[in-house]
């Protein structure tokens, strides 16, 4: 039954951060949204059906007496067998008296007495001497359940992001970036910001006003603090940050959510030095935003 019980346990949380609100978002893409409401509805049946098939009465519990118990009985039943014959009806052969069963005293202790155990009932007392459940530390796997009913673990932030390493950008320049249309600000992604500041030969962020939106990470050089959005190929296990320097605005608190505006800074060495270098962004304006549904790219 318990088993049972965290399988609809664990069905429900699943169903909850899927099904009912938008929290999955946190640890997984948006298209694992199906797969997580199935997996839940599953664990869930099968918890149900646990437990109706532990409630219900047992079928062999009047088994033994209608197949006539145990051996000794069969030995007495004088049904005609070999073994039912009375052996003292043999000529030449002396019946032996049958050796009285000992009777062992029992301490009640809840009652101040004693009881009279047969030395049959000594295997069948003992049989139930051990436990038939498991160990209880096994309740600590109900812990990530209600960690996720109670505090749901947040998406991955700047302590993530101060730890975790950005892919060096690529050797060679891509074509394929459009042209960026309109006179005002452009909202960008991150990612797609990077992109332009590494890849775009035709250097289509020049001039150009962009938007982008993420969350703060500190940053150990001084005058600087980084625009920060993780990138996730299938879940928060594979997540690495993609980071734009901003310089001209102070730094909001960390894992603050921002939109910052601001133009490209074009670097000036020729050759990619060693290490990570991340495009910079001379910020104009700044405005906290809330922490959207999908916080991943």
């Amino acid at each position: 039954m318990t088993q049972n019980l965290v399988l609809i346990m664990l069905g429900c949380a699943v169903l909850r951060i899927s099904a009912f609100s938008t929290t999955y978002l946190n640890y997984v893409k948006p298209g694992f949204r199906p797969f997580l409401i199935g997996a839940g509805a599953v664990l869930m049946i099968l918890g149900v059906a646990g437990l109706i098939q532990a409630w219900r009465p047992g079928k062999g519990s009047s088994g033994a007496g209608a197949h006539g118990g145990s051996p000794e009985h069969h030995a007495h039943s004088g049904d005609g067998s070999p073994d039912s014959r009375d052996l003292s009806a043999e000529p030449g052969r002396t019946p032996s008296p049958e050796p009285e069963p000992e009777l062992e005293l029992e301490p009640v202790h809840d009652r101040g007495r004693e009881r009279v155990r047969h030395p049959r009932d000594q295997g069948h007392g003992n049989g139930h001497d051990h436990a038939h459940g498991g160990p209880r530390v096994a309740w600590l796997m109900c812990l990530p359940v209600f960690a996720i009913f109670m505090i749901a673990p947040p998406a991955l932030g700047s302590f993530a992001a101060a730890r975790s390493e950005t892919p060096p950008p690529r050797d060679q320049a891509l074509t394929a970036f459009t042209p960026l249309s309109g006179d005002g600000p452009v909202d960008m992604p991150v990612g797609e910001f990077i992109g332009r500041a590494w890849d775009d030969d035709s250097r289509s962020l020049t001039g150009r006003a962009v938007r982008l939106t993420g969350f703060v990470v500190p940053s150990k050089k001084k005058g600087q603090w980084y625009v920060t959005r993780m990138q996730i190929a299938c879940c928060a296990a594979d997540a690495f940050p993609l980071k734009v320097a901003v310089k001209g605005i102070q730094a909001p608190p960390p894992d603050t959510w921002v939109e910052v505006t601001g133009t490209w800074i074009p670097q000036t060495f020729g050759k990619m030095p060693n290490g990570v270098v991340y495009p910079q962004l001379s910020g104009t304006d700044l405005v906290k935003v809330d922490t959207p549904d999908e916080p991943y790219e």
